[in-house]
């Protein structure tokens, strides 16, 4: 348990259900249940039992049931990938998601992407939204419309200047339709690729791949902004060489054309005027790795920025990271800034004219219903793969403690598992959440530190640049 320093300020109910945890029976097996977690801060809570029976004899190898442990419950990770709701498996995800993007980039033969990926023609791509009005800001030169300087962390910052005229109902309509524009692009993005090489559509895939693998980013202002990076590769993605005529240069120059030319057309609803959605003109690309003129984009940069926002959602502009029911519920939400709550209520006016796009659902996500983290088939390996490594793994150690042949060396079917489970609740009391977190920075901490000491020995140079997960 943390020492007394760590306890101070804590406040008396939390610090009354502390001690009675501490002080329960089994504390020292839910403490172990957590740490398997990782400090999870919304476990979920299972009742249930299994049995491992000897397929021809029946005798029992090996038998579990929840009936011996602190409330009778099996404690398991709740998997969400926001920061705010679980920082400790929102970290899980951020890993998983760096290496994922990583393995695209500069190759990982483990992963199944040969390294060879790593001179295939790659740049970082930013794809903003539009204006919908002008918002106090920061511009690199000057001050504010407004007149002011404002520093850095300005609640002002990506507000509107005259909420009046601010075109609330576009902003919404656009997040909404964000992941529809981005389809469009990638179709126009092969189009432009073939077009500067001089090929048929057709021809031009049968010989050269668009790969990418992407993140969404709430912008103050609370428009979605797409960050990507979008690599050519051969017909078989990153197992085959793109061909000659492929370059930086002509995905560059593609996907410039190709973001002016996407649009997604919105017809007229009731007494809401028809519009073209399309993206803003700030289209930034960038080269990747060594053969980039900006030396600080390198492979596993791209990858750490990636990944920091994928664990993000609109709750970084001040909106809420769960559902809405009503709309009296937005009048209990006290510290919901006007620019978010005037976003919000833009979902609700629309909802009944726009109905199959479900926009007062989407309303905490300011109208965007779309993925965070997306990627095309062949870029890399894929989050899934990562998790059934590390399940694979975890099931071999247990598998070892409890004795029981490994499934690759014993025949198939030599053994049979029942098993029953229910679900039983989720989340800690106030005390057990205080613990959970100090857990979950422990484990952190070590793994930061183990990290920093491997990168050290492999004599990394670049470490400083990197935000990386073991």
């Amino acid at each position: 348990m943390a020492g007394t320093a760590a306890i101070v300020g804590t406040d008396p109910l939390t610090l009354a259900d502390l001690l009675r945890v501490a002080n329960a029976p089994g504390f020292d097996r839910w403490q172990e249940q957590v740490r398997r977690t990782g400090g999870c801060s919304d476990p979920i809570h299972l009742e249930g039992m299994t049995t491992t029976r000897d397929a021809k004899s029946g005798q029992v190898l090996y038998s579990y049931s929840t009936q011996g442990e602190p409330g009778g419950r099996l404690r398991v990770a709740c998997g969400n990938r926001r920061a705010s709701r679980c920082p400790s498996c929102a970290w899980t995800y951020a890993g998983d998601t760096f290496h994922l993007i990583r393995a695209g980039l500069t190759g990982d033969v483990a992963k199944g992407t040969p390294v060879t990926v790593r001179t295939h023609p790659k740049v970082f791509a930013t794809l903003t939204a539009p204006s919908f009005g002008p918002v106090h800001n920061r511009p690199t030169k000057g001050v504010c419309r407004c007149g002011t300087d404002h520093p850095e962390d300005s609640p002002l910052l990506g507000t509107a200047l005259n909420p009046a005229t601010y075109d609330y109902a576009g902003a919404v309509l656009w997040n909404n339709h964000a992941g529809d524009l981005w389809r469009r692009f990638t179709i126009y993005l092969r189009r432009e690729v073939a077009a500067r090489a001089g090929l048929s559509q057709k021809a031009a895939a049968e010989v050269c791949r668009v790969s990418f693998g992407k993140v969404a980013e709430f912008q103050k202002r609370g428009a979605v902004h797409f960050h990507a990076i979008v690599r050519l590769d051969g017909p078989d993605g990153p197992v085959t060489a793109p061909p000659g005529w492929a370059s930086v240069a002509l995905l560059t120059d593609a996907i410039q054309a190709a973001a002016a030319r996407a649009t997604v057309p919105l017809p007229p609803s009731g007494d809401h005027p028809a519009r073209t959605l399309a993206w803003g003109t700030q289209v930034d690309v960038r080269p990747i790795g060594a053969g980039s003129a900006n030396e600080d984009l390198s492979e596993e940069a791209v990858a750490a920025y990636v990944a920091k926002y994928a664990t993000k959602a609109a709750e970084t502009t001040g909106t809420i990271d769960r559902r809405i029911g009503e709309l009296g519920e937005l009048d209990k939400l006290t510290d919901l800034p006007d620019h978010a709550r005037h976003l919000i209520e833009a979902c609700y006016a629309l909802d009944d004219a726009y109905p199959d796009r479900m926009l007062w659902r989407w309303a905490h996500m300011l109208g965007f219903r779309g993925h965070f983290s997306t990627k095309s088939r062949a870029y890399s390996t894929t989050l899934g793969a990562l998790r059934q490594v590390r399940a694979d793994y975890r099931a071999r150690q247990e598998r070892r403690e409890r004795g029981l042949p490994d499934p690759d060396d014993a025949p198939e079917g030599s053994t049979l598992t029942l098993a029953h489970w229910t679900y039983a609740g989720h989340g800690h009391t106030p005390g057990e959440s205080w613990l959970a977190a100090t857990i979950a920075r422990d484990i952190q901490t070590g793994r930061t530190t183990a990290r920093e000491a491997r990168a050290e020995l492999e004599d990394l140079d670049h470490l400083d640049a990197v935000e990386g997960w073991a």
